[in-house]
């Protein structure tokens, strides 16, 4: 898309959506997404295409003593308000305050919890904090510990509420009311969501590749009053007898099956009353014969009302689930122009690399999404949906399914090689199910496409931007013993074939996609990221000219006036770039001094200065520490 075509692009959406989102207000950001949409995108504009260039490191704030042994991989977005940045640091969790213009740490706060720390299922450092106010002075950050306890604290002291639950403290455990003992089965991962004076929280439970039960706790959604921690609601990702979707889950699996957690961040409409569900898969990810069904809620976007919790609308993105394809990523809310039809609508990235878009009031999709055969399984004991829902529009911004063609050929010699590194494994088109043996190779795998990263909306536009990345994945069943799971099959440990450390598929191996989501199109995608090393240097292509293959790693994206940053992603190039958000073109990149980004990038004014800030570490060099980049202050 040329410059001219995306600035008319711009002015057309601002006629026809005077009511659109737009994003952060007053130079702050006061969500984990920078609104309550999850737009990640500011109006911000000091620093701009034209100094961009400029920008240097104006503060780090490390975390070296946060934890013993130190974190390494920190995947906080600060919010700041009124000056303060709020934060997460360390597998305990703390919340950290600290002053915007100079990173000084004004307060720390941690909750000792034992047990129920130690044997935490997410033992990190929760993406983040929420942030409530009355507008009369009472300030408050909510969190929820590793060991799932609620927390509200003075935003000011960072001193538990009293007048919230006990001494501060709501215990999630016993609000869930399961019997028995939940240490180290359930935990959290994003923070809690604050709207309309209620606080949503998500719950996360051990990932489940390999679980050792069919039989698992569930992950209810539950809601609480934002000022006495009283619980006002639940929501039943696995329904319970008699609930809507209870009959999708056959031969009475609802009452055993778990997971179908909500560990992603996710997002509100304030104004309309509701809250956006990104609800993962069941147990077991790859193998769901425990569960014959279409398993609701599992691998669903949820629309329910704040107050409730009461179901407004839902759609499955993944029936019966058996790829580990939970919806991990956050809802992003943004305002479009379709055929010249106002549509406030919700986009549902996702790992299997398409971005499904709904009608956030109605639920109804956008485009037509429809229900196309696929693969069925060969394994006796699993079930299978005979389709899977396609969306007509956008397109995929990742690669999806493998056949001999996907397969890097770069000579005849390595074509010929990699045909014989997937030789007797399953390939076909996406939705092929898992099998026994060697396994199926699925591209993408179940950590491939997109991710708890998500994406940005420029609410100017229409336009919606996604990293991702091309990662393929074996989904081997193999029969476990009686010491390791009762299932009758589990995951296997295989990985997928390289020849001679080279990937096997064609790349690009990590991209960013600018979708008009006023048109359902791709308006332009890059690689993310130089060829790496070990692919230009490599003996094998010798001579060869590569073409720019990007890293393999999800970019995470933060969208403001001119410009769109990205990091390369955690395990990939330590390096920050600045695109032009209008043609992707690559306006300045530097290498960051904290190893790769690891958090989200944010950006706020303070006392006049702008600055872009985000949690960088390299693992077992560097632990995390908070960067701030900012234009060189003149004298």
């Amino acid at each position: 898309m040329t410059r001219s075509k995306f600035l008319f692009t711009i002015l057309l959406a601002s006629v026809l959506s005077a009511s659109a989102q737009q994003g952060t207000r007053s130079g702050e950001w006061r969500f984990y997404g920078g609104d309550a949409g999850g737009t990640r995108y500011s109006p911000l504009d000091q620093i701009n295409r034209d100094n961009v260039k400029n920008l240097a490191v104006a503060w780090t704030w490390k975390s070296d003593n946060f934890g013993s042994p130190p974190e390494f991989k920190n995947e906080t977005t600060p919010i700041m308000i009124n000056g303060v940045l709020y934060f997460t640091a360390g597998t305990r969790r703390y919340v950290v305050a600290a002053d915007a213009g100079t990173g000084e740490t004004l307060w720390t706060w941690r909750m000792d919890e034992g047990a129920r720390y130690t044997q935490a299922p997410r033992r990190n450092s929760g993406r983040g904090v929420a942030y409530w106010s009355d507008g009369r002075g009472d300030e408050r950050i909510v969190t929820v510990t590793p060991g799932f306890r609620l927390v509200s604290l003075n935003a000011k002291t960072g001193r538990e509420i009293p007048s919230f639950g006990e001494s501060g403290v709501v215990d999630l455990f016993r609000e869930l009311g399961f019997p028995g003992d939940l240490t180290g089965s359930i935990g959290n991962s994003s923070p809690p969501v604050i709207s309309n004076d209620v606080i949503i929280v998500g719950p996360a439970l051990i990932e489940g590749s390999r679980p050792k039960s069919k039989t698992n706790a569930k992950a209810d959604v539950m809601a609480f009053d934002v000022r006495t921690g009283k619980k006002l609601w639940t929501f039943h990702t696995i329904p319970r007898p008699g609930e809507f979707g209870y009959d999708t889950w056959l031969n009475g699996s609802a009452e055993y099956s778990g997971n179908a957690g909500v560990w992603p961040p996710f997002t509100v409409d304030p104004e309309l009353g509701y809250v956006y569900l990104p609800v993962e898969d069941a147990t077991g990810d790859y193998y769901g014969g425990h569960r014959p069904g279409m398993n609701l809620f599992a691998s669903t976007l949820v629309c329910a009302d704040i107050k409730t919790g009461r179901r407004i609308w839902h759609y499955q993105l993944v029936h019966h689930d058996i790829w580990d394809y939970d919806i991990t990523a956050t809802p992003i809310l943004v305002d479009i122009n379709v055929d010249g039809r106002a549509v406030k609508a919700v986009v549902q990235p996702t790992k299997q690399a398409f971005a499904y878009v709904f009608d956030r009031v109605t639920g109804k999709p956008v485009w037509p999404i429809e229900e196309r055969p696929v693969p069925q399984t060969d394994v006796a004991t699993e079930w299978t949906s005979p389709t899977q829902p396609f969306p007509t529009k956008p397109p995929a911004f990742d690669r999806q399914g493998v056949s001999k063609d996907d397969l890097i050929d770069y000579t005849p010699e390595i074509r010929q090689m990699a045909v014989q590194a997937i030789e007797g494994f399953k390939i076909g088109p996406l939705f092929t199910p898992p099998s026994a043996g060697k396994g199926t190779i699925s591209l993408p795998g179940n950590l491939g496409g997109a991710n708890w990263e998500s994406g940005a909306a420029d609410p100017e536009t229409g336009f919606v931007y996604l990293g991702s990345q091309t990662r393929p994945s074996i989904y081997a069943l193999v029969k476990p013993n009686a010491t390791v799971s009762d299932m009758d099959f589990v995951g296997g440990l295989a990985g997928v074939p390289r020849i001679n450390g080279l990937p096997i598929f064609k790349g690009p191996y990590g991209r960013i996609t600018a979708y008009d989501m006023n048109k359902g199109e791709i308006a332009w995608q890059v690689a993310n990221g130089e060829t790496p090393d070990a692919i230009r240097n490599h003996a094998l292509l010798k001579g060869l000219t590569i073409p720019r293959t990007g890293t393999a790693a999800r970019a995470g994206i933060l969208v403001t006036k001119t410009l769109l940053f990205a990091g390369e992603g955690w395990g990939a190039e330590p390096i920050l770039r600045a695109y032009d958000k209008a043609t992707g073109t690559t306006l300045w990149e530097t290498k960051i001094p904290a190893g790769a980004l690891a958090g989200l990038p944010m950006t706020y004014m303070h006392n006049g200065r702008q600055f872009i800030v985000f949690s960088a570490g390299d693992a077992p060099a560097t632990p995390a520490q908070l960067v701030a980049y900012a234009l060189p202050v003149q004298r």
